[in-house]
């Protein structure tokens, strides 16, 4: 029987209230690392051609989302995390949107430390004591890496500062942060969420919709 993995949710005291304006949230396109089940974290790979469309779709559900919001050229802000996959995903999404495309390191990937760039079974070998704690936060025992209080810290600190309707394109790990913040979950269950590269979520004080 898998043991639970413990979080220490020492940012949670310190969560700010959430922004009344919706944030759309995005996950980048796949990428050659995801084929190959390696670690990115801070590290970087190129779209491939499934995650270049994948892109192109998520855009084309934002444009029909954005435009039912008054005066939305002008209003939405669309932030993406500094990393290269996900700067190629807003570029291609922004053909769509034709808006300023802003830099957020705070939605970046967690930093896998010394992981990064290994596969996840390379991973396994190297540390078999993680087999121990079930198949999920594995990501958050990485030697030099991110905690998950310290990545929920950084993601509270750009929700503070929401103040109109936001496209936020991010990753993985850090989305599941963000849509378990809103949904109200543990970090037991945030982690376990599912993370498809072609929707897209709204998130509002009323919870979490995906839709795409």
């Amino acid at each position: 029987m898998a043991v639970s993995v413990a979080f220490v949710d020492q940012a949670a005291e310190a969560a700010p209230a959430l922004p009344p304006h919706p944030l759309l949230l995005v996950r980048h396109g796949q990428t050659e690392w995801n084929v190959a089940a390696r670690c990115q974290g801070q590290l970087d790979s190129n779209l491939t051609v499934r995650g270049r469309a994948q892109a192109d779709h998520v855009g084309s559900i934002l444009r029909r989302l954005v435009e039912t919001i008054p005066d939305w050229r002008e209003t939405v802000r669309l932030v993406a995390s500094p990393l290269g996959r996900t700067m190629e995903t807003a570029r291609i999404i922004n053909r769509h949107l034709d808006l300023p495309i802003q830099q957020d390191a705070r939605i970046a990937e967690v930093s896998f430390g010394r992981w990064e760039g290994m596969t996840r079974d390379e991973i396994y070998r190297a540390n078999p004591w993680l087999s121990a704690h079930g198949p999920h936060g594995w990501q958050f025992r990485a030697p030099a890496g991110e905690r998950y209080e310290q990545v929920q810290a950084r993601l509270f600190a750009f929700l503070a500062e929401i103040d109109r309707p936001t496209i936020a394109i991010s990753h993985g790990m850090s989305g599941r942060i963000l849509r378990g913040h809103y949904a109200g979950l543990s970090p037991e269950r945030a982690v376990r969420l599912a993370v498809p590269q072609d929707r897209v979520w709204r998130l509002t004080p009323k919870g979490v919709e995906e839709l795409g």
